[in-house]
């Protein structure tokens, strides 16, 4: 059997008017007093709307600034003091407590060296409390800062404080906090 080449048009994006359809009823039966007729019809044109293929938006690539600063507030990262009771957190706590993909979080380990979580056999990653803080740096520093990666990977290299001045700002955030709950209260 021979193969024939063909060509195949993928244009997802169809404007084209509605289309009119002939449809013809062949025949209709009526019962009219116990005895049954058939009724012949005519052809009839008639217009059917036919939606045009709508593709949908990929959610691959780069978010938008908006959709970042929204879920800044979404993180869920325990105090300090909590956060240091276990010994190691797995891919999926670190997901939900960053909201992110786990994709993003092994794309940052790849690309910055202070996230070194350990891995089991079968190369599931395990995070130490001290990954999760560094996490919260990077995050804080690309998502809320706007950094690039590039950005991100200089401030961190030439700036040895900049853990200092991550828990200055932690903590100035918590003050606020703190100032406009009591301000709601009064």
């Amino acid at each position: 059997m021979a193969l024939k080449q063909g060509a195949f048009n993928f244009d997802f994006t169809d404007d084209t008017p509605p289309q009119k359809e002939e449809v013809q009823v062949v025949s209709t039966q009526v019962k009219v007093d116990d005895a049954i007729e058939v009724v012949q019809t005519e052809p009839i044109d008639v217009d059917i709307y036919i939606p045009p293929k709508v593709r949908k938006k990929s959610t691959r690539g780069r978010m938008k600034i908006s959709d970042m600063e929204a879920g800044v507030e979404l993180i869920n990262i325990p105090e300090d003091e909590i956060l240091f009771q276990k010994s190691y957190y797995s891919m999926g706590e670190v997901v939900k407590m960053f909201n992110v993909n786990p994709s993003l979080i092994r794309y940052w380990e790849n690309e910055f060296k202070i996230l070194k979580p350990k891995k089991n056999g079968k190369g599931d990653r395990f995070f130490r409390p001290e990954d999760v803080k560094n996490l919260r740096l990077i995050y804080h520093l690309l998502r809320e800062r706007k950094y690039t990666i590039e950005g991100a990977k200089a401030f961190l290299k030439q700036s040895s404080k900049a853990e200092v001045q991550f828990k200055t700002i932690e903590s100035l955030k918590k003050l606020r906090q703190f100032l406009l709950e009591l301000k709601n209260t009064l």
